[in-house]
């Protein structure tokens, strides 16, 4: 598994799906500036994990969406775990932090 050390040099070139897919996401984008008259709230990334059988990561899933939190489409693909019986995805949103 890939892991770089404090300084950003890698010590692997092996990548899990997760560290590939945490890895394209660019958490570096410019923010709009704000402007002086009305002053935009910070904005952090969350990250949301499920981890459990497909169906039950599926399932949640869809739920999300038709609770209107966040579409299937903004969900990574289901990704392996180490427990055969399980897989993972991932939602990366931005939120406002007062």
């Amino acid at each position: 598994m890939a892991q770089e050390d404090k300084f950003g040099d890698e010590q692997n070139t092996e990548l899990t799906p997760l560290e590939q897919y945490l890895r394209s996401e660019n958490f570096d984008a410019p923010t709009p500036k704000a402007s002086t008259q009305q002053p935009f709230p910070k904005r952090e990334p969350i990250k949301h994990l499920l981890i459990g059988s497909p169906k039950a990561v599926t399932s949640t899933i869809h739920y999300l969406q038709a609770i209107g939190y966040a579409e299937v489409g903004d969900w990574s693909p289901l990704i392996p775990t180490d427990n055969s019986d399980q897989v993972m995805s991932i939602l990366i949103r931005q939120i406002l932090v007062a």
